[in-house]
């Protein structure tokens, strides 16, 4: 079996554990972390054999009993399947089981047997299993000479190659991950489980106590957990590794590995590159989210059903919307793209002066005119990017437009979200969708969309949107759309889901027909990002092998979904001038926060228990220097014998631009102490049959 192999091949003393700086700044690959030294590890605090992390020989270990659920991460904690993550990240099932009279989000959920647990429709799990370095098939598979677009297609049909002969072993679910723009390539092959029920989820008043008020701030005190079991054949799945679950918790100095899936930073980009994404992505995403989040809270308010029924939709833009003002805030407080103006400049000197590195010089000066070239249509491309988290109605129609155009293609050449690998889990989408769907808050995003769509600059506009709706007449159009389509019913939908581009014409759906007419401008929007890949996975790894050995030690690639161990010790930090704070809260700090309204209401049953104990000995939250981004909600937090005492969930503000640069003055994140978790089921919710299944009861 081929291992991930050696992540930073392309020179040897990067490879010397000793130059390692800071073990707490980087997302390591468990191959990487076998590179550390392992009495400079000991030291740290780990009582464990790295080997029992990762072995490299079965390619499994330790890490293994950290599982991805897609978009966030979570971990086993139970020889019988049961997995512990974050609400947020288990929100999806709490809201697809919600209706007025049993409001889950509001009230919560406790499985009393496991006849009671409640499946996820569109839930799934992938545990790791092997990873194999595929740099050089990939590489091989690009002809000489081609241009960008046929590179891009070529490491498309070399990855589509690789994941289907991965998937040919039953249960597997494999991808291709991509290392910095391309300078690493590797073949990720994962189990993935299907049958996955809730067990237990708090209200929200304790999931997500503090709200928006509190999001990337401290002190918290969120309980920001849910418990789900995972099956396989209708059985409790049995994995192989699980964490088991610490009592004695952290304290100051402890040292702790967060564990999960990351799934985007940007320090490998240029300072031109990150200035795109502040500009573009961050400022545009304040913006549309904004007023979308507006219009979700008029439309749904003073009515149960549609609160719930937007529920899902309006957590994840206030997230993406809140982040995106932490983002544009640090970057700026920081200085973070000044500073990285400096390092490339300083890169760029070196080169100079290193024969062997000549190229990277010029990948650096066209990976530069590319970010310039992207801003000419960024706005644009933001809208198009837009639809897939925007109004679902958009969205359906799109899809189920591509789809039908993609069927018709042989498997292997379509478009890889719509390979029939991707079919199943699309249809249930599609279906779920429809307890996300209110329509009169689906129609004011839409609207909005196209409001800004009519604004582009000349050279921007969407031809499609032009030709549709006149300036002026927008919430006509759009309501005419919506009184005229059949996408938006669930029934109609799914027959659509079987039916070719000739059938759907047929239909003279408005929707659709507005899809058709987008779908050319969506495909050329396509075929440019495509290009632009391929010029990044020509350029950024030249530039990348210059900046590593410039650096002189291991550096961590940026994140991209694949398991990564961040190791850290619990810690407070300075803010500002004059003000510390202290790394724990426990439960005297959510009592104090209690005023009895939204988002600070403190759960009656809380209220109840806390008068039977001394509130400040309940540990509720906790801090550490842990690098960490988004998809490490839910992330296992383990102590150095492999224990877990939390579980990651956020980060504090000053560190939300994280994601561009490590500040170890205020890189922070965030993380639920497993010991309030105990209490809450011990003492409020007296479920002693998980308590013992966990292990931590008689």
């Amino acid at each position: 079996m081929k291992n991930i192999g050696r992540w930073l091949n392309w020179t040897a003393c990067l490879l010397v554990a000793a130059a390692i700086a800071r073990g707490d700044e980087g997302k390591w690959t468990p191959q990487q972390l076998l590179e550390f030294d392992p009495a400079w590890l000991k030291q740290q605090g780990l009582e464990l054999p790295v080997s029992r992390l990762w072995d490299p020989q079965r390619g499994t270990g330790l890490l293994a009993g950290t599982v991805s659920t897609g978009g966030c991460s979570a971990g086993f904690v139970s020889a019988t399947g049961l997995i512990l993550t974050n609400h947020h990240c288990l929100f999806g099932i709490i809201q697809e089981h919600s209706r007025p009279g049993r409001d889950l989000i509001t009230n919560g959920f406790l499985a009393a047997t496991r006849e009671e647990e409640l499946p996820g429709k569109t839930m799934r799990i992938t545990v790791p299993r092997r990873f194999t370095d595929v740099t050089k098939e990939v590489e091989a598979a690009v002809p000489t000479g081609a241009g960008d677009l046929a590179r891009a297609k070529a490491i498309e049909a070399r990855q589509k190659a690789l994941v289907a002969a991965c998937e040919n072993t039953p249960g597997a679910r494999c991808t291709v991950a991509v290392f910095d723009g391309g300078l690493q390539y590797v073949l990720v092959e994962n189990f993935e489980l299907t049958d996955v029920r809730l067990v237990y989820a708090p209200p929200r008043a304790i999931g997500e106590f503090g709200g928006e008020a509190d999001n990337f701030r401290w002190p918290r005190h969120t309980g920001d957990f849910a418990m789900a079991r995972v099956y396989k054949d209708g059985k409790p799945y049995q994995p192989e590794f699980y964490f088991p679950i610490s009592r004695e918790g952290v304290k100051p100095g402890d040292f702790v590995m967060v564990m999960g899936y990351p799934g985007r930073t940007t320090r490998s980009f240029l300072a031109r590159e990150m200035a795109n994404e502040r500009d573009y992505r961050f400022r545009l995403r304040i913006e549309v989210y904004g007023e979308w989040i507006r219009l979700l809270e008029e439309t749904a308010k003073n009515n149960p059903q549609a609160a719930i029924t937007v529920a899902a939709t309006l957590k994840s833009l206030n997230n993406s919307h809140t982040n995106a003002e932490g983002q544009l805030a640090g970057l700026a407080r920081g200085r973070i793209i000044e500073k990285q103006k400096a390092q490339d400049d300083a890169v760029a000197g070196w080169i100079v002066l290193h024969e062997g590195f000549r190229k990277a010089l010029d990948a650096g000066t066209e990976l530069y005119a590319l970010a310039e070239q992207f801003s000419r249509t960024a706005n644009r491309d933001f809208l198009l990017q837009a639809i897939r988290p925007g109004p679902i109605a958009l969205r359906q129609a799109t899809t189920l437009v591509r789809l039908s155009a993609e069927r018709a293609k042989p498997n292997a050449e379509r478009d890889a979200d719509y390979m029939d690998r991707q079919i199943p889990a699309m249809r249930n989408t599609l279906e779920r969708e429809q307890q996300s769907f209110f329509q009169p808050a689906d129609e004011a995003m839409f609207a909005v969309w196209v409001e800004r769509a009519l604004k582009l600059r000349p050279d921007e506009r969407i031809a499609a949107i032009d030709q549709a709706v006149r300036p002026g007449r927008v919430k006509e159009t759009v309501a005419s759309l919506y009184a005229g389509t059949k996408v938006t019913n669930l029934g109609e939908r799914l027959k659509m889901f079987e039916e070719t581009t000739a059938q759907l014409r047929a239909r003279k759906d408005p929707l659709l027909d507005l899809a058709f007419r987008l779908e050319p401008e969506l495909r050329e929007w396509q075929t440019d990002t495509r290009t632009l890949e391929g010029a990044v996975a020509r350029l950024r790894p030249e530039w990348r092998r210059a900046v590593i050995a410039h650096a002189g030690k291991p550096v961590a690639p940026d994140a991209n979904s694949t398991l990564r161990v961040s190791l850290a010790h619990v810690k407070g930090y300075v803010p500002r001038d004059g003000v510390f704070y202290t790394p724990q809260t426990t439960l005297a700090g959510m009592l104090e926060k209690h005023t009895g309204e939204e988002p600070f209401a403190v759960p009656p049953l809380i209220l109840n228990a806390a008068e039977h104990v001394k509130p400040e000995t309940i540990p509720l939250d906790f801090l550490s220097d842990a690098d960490t981004t988004g998809g490490n909600s839910g992330s296992p937090v383990v102590n150095g014998r492999g224990e877990l005492v939390g579980l990651n969930f956020d980060r504090v503000w000053e560190n939300v631009a994280n994601d561009f640069g490590y500040n170890p003055d205020v890189a922070r994140n965030v993380s639920v102490d497993i010991r309030f978790f105990l209490w809450l089921l011990e003492d409020v919710q007296h479920a002693d049959g998980i308590l013992k299944e966990l292990g931590v009861k008689r």
